[in-house]
C-alpha cells in the first residue's frame, strides 16, 4: 500500500515522555489526549446504516449522515505527504466523516519492513492531525467485507497505483470493483523512503550531530575507534570554524580599517582644498590682502606729505621756502637785512639763501 508509509522516531522521544511525567496532571493529560476535533470513541450514527452511492455523496447528505471515508497507512515518519493524501480524502464530499487506519508493528514488519517510529507513535501522530476524525489501531493488511460493515465504511481513498504486496497484484482491486474506491493524488518529492535516504547518505553526520547532543556511542550503535574518529572529526571542524570566524572577523575588521582610511583621505582632500582656496582669497593677485594694502597705503598717502625724488630741487619744500625769501621775489634790502632765523646753525637751505643774498650785495654796490 502506498498509504502504509514507513517512518523513525527519535532518541529524544523517550527524554520528552519522562520530562512530560514530571509535569502537571492537567498538562500531562494535555499531551496525551487527541486534539479536539479527533474522536477516539468513534462516530455512531444516529440512523440505520445505509451505503451510499459517490453521486449522493457529491451532492452533500445530512449532517447526521456524513459519507464515512477511510483511508489506512504505516504513516511512518509522518510528513506532508500524508498529510496532503489525508486533506484530499477529507474534502472529497461536502460532508465528510473521516476514518484512517494504521497498522501495527507486527502486520508491517511482516509485509512491508522495519520503521522508524513505533506503533503507538504512529498513531498518535495520526490522532493530532487535523484531518482526522477517529483512528482505528492495528488496521488489517487487506480490507475485508467484514471490517468494511463493522465501521460502517462508504468509500476507501487512496492512490491510484497499484499497490502489489501479500500476493496480490492490487490490494484495493475488490474495493475498485466495488465502486468505493476513490482516488487521491501523491506529493512528488517527500516520502518516508525518501527521508530515511536522506538519513542513510548523511549517516556520519547525523551520527556526529548525536555525539555532540550527549548520545552515547553505545545508543548510536558505534564502535569505539568509529566513536573517536567522529569526535575527532568534530574537533576538527570547530577547529575549521574558530578558523573561520576569525578569518570573517579579521576581513571585516580590515575591511573597516580600510573605510577609515578612505574617509580620511578624502576628508584631508577636503579640507586641502578649502585651505588652499582660503588661502587664495586672501592673498591671491585679487586676494583681499591685496585690497586691504591699497587701501592703507592710500590713506598713508593721504595722511603724509609728498616726498618727491632725491636730486629733485624744484620739488623740495625747503628749497619753495628759501625761493620765496630769494631776491626775485623779495627786495634786495629786505634780503640783506634779514636776519638768521634763529641763533642755531643754519640749515643748508638757509646757508644757500644767505650766500645767494651776499653775492647779490657785492654785485649791487
Amino acid at each position: 500500500m502506498a498509504g502504509k508509509r514507513r517512518g523513525r522516531g527519535n532518541h529524544g522521544h523517550g527524554q520528552q515522555q519522562q520530562a512530560a511525567q514530571k509535569q502537571k496532571p492537567g498538562l500531562r493529560r494535555a499531551l496525551r489526549e487527541p486534539a479536539a476535533f479527533a474522536s477516539s470513541q468513534g462516530y455512531e450514527p444516529e440512523t440505520a446504516h445505509e451505503k451510499l452511492t459517490i453521486a449522493q455523496a457529491r451532492r452533500g447528505t445530512p449532517a447526521n449522515r456524513p459519507a464515512r471515508v477511510y483511508a489506512d497507512g504505516i504513516f511512518d515518519l509522518f510528513h506532508s505527504g500524508h498529510a496532503r493524501a489525508l486533506m484530499q480524502a477529507k474534502n472529497l464530499f461536502p460532508n465528510t466523516y473521516l476514518i484512517v487506519g494504521v497498522c501495527s508493528d507486527e502486520l508491517t514488519h511482516q509485509f512491508k519492513g522495519y520503521t522508524v517510529m513505533t506503533e503507538d507513535e504512529r498513531y498518535e501522530a495520526l490522532r493530532h492531525c487535523r484531518y482526522v476524525d477517529e483512528v482505528v489501531r492495528d488496521a488489517p493488511w487487506t480490507l475485508t467485507t467484514e471490517f468494511l460493515k463493522k465501521h460502517k465504511i462508504d468509500f476507501v481513498a487512496h492512490d491510484d497505483i497499484p499497490y502489489t504486496s501479500a500476493g496480490s497484484e492490487d490490494v484495493y482491486k475488490h474495493i475498485k470493483e466495488a465502486g468505493m474506491f476513490v482516488a487521491t493524488q501523491r506529493t512528488e518529492g517527500i516520502s518516508t523512503s525518501d527521508l530515511i535516504t536522506r538519513i542513510v547518505r548523511d549517516y556520519d553526520i547525523y551520527v556526529r550531530r548525536n555525539l555532540q547532543r550527549g548520545y552515547t556511542a553505545r545508543e548510536l550503535n558505534v564502535g569505539f575507534i568509529n566513536e573517536k574518529k567522529y569526535r575527532l572529526q568534530n574537533q576538527v571542524d570547530k577547529m575549521k570554524e574558530t578558523v573561520r570566524t576569525v578569518e570573517e572577523k579579521s576581513k571585516h575588521f580590515v575591511y573597516r580599517v580600510e573605510e577609515k582610511s578612505q574617509d580620511l583621505i578624502n576628508k584631508w582632500e577636503e579640507k586641502s582644498r578649502e585651505f588652499i582656496s582660503n588661502f587664495l582669497e586672501l592673498f591671491g593677485p585679487d586676494g583681499a590682502w591685496h585690497v586691504i594694502q591699497e587701501r592703507s597705503g592710500r590713506m598713508l598717502q593721504a595722511l603724509s606729505p609728498y616726498s618727491s625724488p632725491r636730486g629733485s630741487p624744484s620739488s623740495s619744500p625747503t628749497r619753495a621756502r628759501s625761493q620765496d625769501s630769494s631776491p626775485t621775489s623779495a627786495s634786495p634790502s629786505s634780503s640783506s637785512l634779514s636776519p638768521p632765523s634763529s641763533p642755531s646753525s643754519p640749515k643748508k637751505g638757509t646757508r644757500r639763501s644767505l650766500k645767494s643774498a651776499s653775492v647779490y650785495s657785492r654785485h649791487v654796490q
